[in-house]
């Protein structure tokens, strides 16, 4: 029996077409993580991937992480309420074509149906743009949170390319 995975690739093109969603707590705090902590990275990536079959890094060695994390194209931001970690995104910006890819996204267990997500990916479209992107891309699978492709149709991505792949 074959297990079937769709990956939807979603974009937006213009910070106009945000659908913004708006801070729900007063006690939440977004920051750029500067200088770079591959270990924040790693922990996150484990502790939101383990439900949803992120995998690709478990085998990075810490020298992977870090020299990853230390290129000039690759930012990461990271949510906390209070002095609690809520959630992170990663970008990739690639200059040369003045695109910014969300390459890793999502928000601890604890903090689901707060209406937190909504509002890391606001916030993760609009600093891409802010930072002089002119696309915003993401890709999403069905192994993904049950909400995932909802939060990207909702803030106003479109999906450009879908495919299956067979595992």
């Amino acid at each position: 029996m074959t297990n079937q995975i769709k990956r939807n690739y979603l974009e937006i093109k213009s910070i106009n077409e945000l659908v913004d969603s708006k801070k729900p707590a007063i006690n939440l705090i977004l920051n750029k993580v500067n200088p770079p902590d591959f270990q924040l990275n790693k922990f996150f990536y484990k502790e939101i991937g383990k439900k949803h079959k992120w995998v690709d890094r478990l085998v990075w060695s810490d020298r992977k992480w870090s020299d990853y994390l230390n290129s000039s194209n690759v930012r990461t931001y990271v949510l906390k309420q209070s002095e609690d970690l809520v959630g992170f995104f990663e970008q990739i910006f690639y200059k040369d074509k003045l695109e910014c890819e969300i390459a890793y996204f999502g928000i601890l267990e604890e903090y689901f149906g707060k209406k937190f997500g909504a509002y890391l990916l606001s916030e993760a479209i609009k600093k891409s743009f802010y930072d002089g992107s002119k696309r915003v891309w993401v890709h999403t699978c069905s192994l993904d949170h049950k909400h995932a492709l909802k939060n990207y149709l909702s803030r106003g991505m479109k999906i450009y390319k879908s495919e299956i792949i067979n595992l």
